[in-house]
């Protein structure tokens, strides 16, 4: 076995390892963060005050006031929250059934909406990407015109696809949701540290989770506009606008922390992961015929924080996402594993039956191509000396893969 040392960690998507300064933070509070934050003696106080500065950093990055964080237990509550809080709000008496979801959402969004669709009467309208994972303007425009508008509750999107990478059109987005008066809902769990959210997202909610940059696990939030208010999903003391429970003051502080790490060097890591990204994406299609890229092409990195960050890049920098022809996804990620490779797949294996990534599906990937969907995602501390040890490790792990076949697949 390896140990953590002799790895080459590409799984970022799922999870960011907690940087040493956000971590000398956390730590720092949790030792002297003495006191609940809603207590009136001065150890609450102290403790309130700390947690508020937290929540004033991430309001400077994300562009709002202090009092549209909402800090939430990660990006599935939020995702929850958002969801489940503007549709009771919006359709309190049965006008607003319906829900507009885009294909391909995470599945914090996909199982959050089926079950208000099963259990609380919502209609749910999928909207279609392009073959690249891409919402077309036209699309929600389209969608909104054919339901009517008084009859929708919130759309939802995923501003970066968490598989395959895609970007979407946010501002054009929310212009036709504004036009409407609909709430928009963006999924932002991917797309924090990728690119400054600040001047992006003005709709009327979008969801982040803090371990995407570092910041500890079980800490996000919904950023939520003020005119707005969701029914809770948690009732109990009304300590947050929408949100009830004791607020966690270290978890706060070290979100902040990992917030600030990232503003502070989003140029440097940008133009770090496109330097990655643009390396492995040639190697790859150098070495392996059958590897095809999924989801938007990147582009070259420049300063996307000039101008607000007015223009997004097509596909998040830490992302790369390749069907291998001929190879289970699956079999790639064991084999790359025994080189001391972490990365990750659309798939689900369970008990050797393989269900197919439903983002897959939603780009329009037949079965036996989708199977052999990889995920492999960095940051801006992702070494020389890992790309080498993935771009060494990969063509023996195609050949065994290729080697290997193809599993029963599982279609539903």
């Amino acid at each position: 076995m390896f140990t953590n040392r002799e790895r080459s960690y590409f799984d970022y998507g799922a999870t960011a390892p907690m940087r040493a300064e956000v971590l000398d933070a956390y730590v720092r509070a949790l030792r002297e963060t003495v006191g609940n934050p809603a207590s009136q003696h001065s150890n609450g106080q102290n403790s309130r005050d700390l947690l508020e500065l937290a929540r004033e950093t991430i309001a400077r990055s994300f562009g709002v006031t202090p009092a549209e964080i909402v800090f939430t237990a990660g990006g599935t509550e939020a995702i929850n929250l958002a969801l489940k809080g503007f549709y009771w709000q919006r359709n309190s008496a049965g006008e607003r059934p319906i829900i507009l979801v885009a294909e391909g959402e995470h599945h914090a969004t996909v199982d959050t909406v089926e079950w208000l669709a099963t259990s609380q009467g919502a209609e749910l309208v999928w909207l279609p990407l392009d073959a690249a994972g891409v919402l077309h303007p036209e699309v929600l425009e389209r969608a909104i015109l054919e339901h009517e508008a008084a009859k929708i509750a919130v759309i939802t999107v995923v501003l970066v696809n968490n598989e395959i990478g895609t970007v979407q059109p946010a501002q054009q987005l929310q212009n036709i949701a504004d036009k409407h008066g609909i709430p928009l809902h963006f999924d932002a769990v991917a797309a924090l540290g990728q690119f400054p959210l600040k001047n992006v997202l003005k709709t009327a909610c979008f969801s982040v989770s803090a371990h995407k940059i570092g910041g500890p696990v079980a800490c996000g939030a919904l950023v939520l506009r003020r005119k707005y208010t969701p029914v809770p999903l948690l009732h109990g003391g009304t300590q947050q606008r929408s949100r009830s429970g004791t607020q966690d003051a270290p978890a706060a502080i070290a979100f902040a922390k990992a917030i600030e790490i990232v503003d502070r060097d989003m140029c440097n890591s940008q133009k770090r992961m496109s330097q990655i990204q643009q390396l492995i994406l040639q190697r790859i299609r150098k070495l392996d015929s059958g590897a095809v890229l999924r989801g938007s092409e990147p582009v070259l990195w420049r300063d996307y924080t000039v101008d607000g960050c007015a223009q997004l890049p097509a596909r998040a920098f830490g992302n790369l996402h390749f069907t291998f022809a001929g190879c289970q996804g699956d079999s790639l990620l064991f084999l790359l594993d025994q080189h001391g490779v972490s990365v990750s797949t659309g798939s689900a294996c369970t008990a050797g039956v393989v269900a197919i990534s439903h983002v897959c599906k939603a780009i329009g990937l037949p079965d036996e191509v989708a199977i052999g969907a990889l995920r492999i995602t960095f940051s801006a501390d992702t070494s020389d000396a890992d790309v080498l040890r993935l771009l060494r490790a990969l063509p023996d792990s195609i050949a065994a893969a290729r080697r290997a076949g193809l599993s029963s697949i599982e279609t539903k």
